[in-house]
């Protein structure tokens, strides 16, 4: 999102987090900017019985829990890290500070900020779809043209079944049932429990 080299340049700082730690919580305060620099993080809301509703899956590069920054309201989700990563972390300030100053990187967040309001807009449709076969193309068609969490190389979508119900709000053995059929129709390709889309 932002190069590492400028984060650096304005005071950024690294930080190391382990598997399931939780980077912020849902209505915490924020104070910094957090970009991914390695490893991979879930964005997610928790509900009273501890289940997950995942809004996305974030990838190095990638920035995470960014609204805050903005209206100066909490955090409306959480941020868990998926395995050992590396968060780079630049105070509130400084951040709102450097897009002040550097108004072509203002620009591409808007832009981001843009697709995942777009995304957002997508599942709040398709979740309103009684069809989960339906819900999981759609999803699948979205990771295509995002290129997000699906392999480049051989189209392998890099999601468990589980993280796919945690998204479109399905239960597990659903989405199972689901792929199973979309396998059936030719839409995907299971292979020795893999799950593989057509070619981007």
């Amino acid at each position: 999102m932002i190069g590492i080299d400028t984060l650096l340049a304005w005071g950024a700082t690294y930080k190391k987090v382990t598997a399931g730690e939780t980077i912020f919580s849902e209505r915490q305060q924020c104070i910094f900017y957090h970009q991914l620099a390695g490893g991979s993080v879930r964005w997610v809301d928790i509900n009273d019985e501890g289940k997950e509703f995942i809004h996305d899956f974030i990838q190095p590069g990638e920035c995470f829990g960014e609204f805050p920054l903005f209206d100066d309201s909490p955090y409306a989700s959480s941020a868990i890290a998926n395995e050992n990563s590396v968060v780079i972390r630049l105070h509130k300030s400084s951040f709102l500070q450097l897009l002040k100053e550097e108004p072509e990187i203002h620009f591409e967040f808007d832009k981001m900020l843009t697709q995942r309001l777009r995304f957002k807009f997508l599942l709040l449709k398709e979740l309103a779809c009684a069809d989960s076969e339906h819900r999981i193309s759609i999803l699948i068609d979205y990771f295509k043209q995002s290129k997000k969490n699906i392999c480049p190389k051989c189209n392998q979508i890099k999601l468990t079944r589980q993280q796919i119900a945690d998204m479109t709000g399905l239960r597990v053995e659903t989405v199972i049932r689901s792929m199973r059929h979309l396998h059936e129709k030719g839409e995907i390709k299971i292979l020795k429990g893999k799950v593989y889309c057509k070619a981007i």
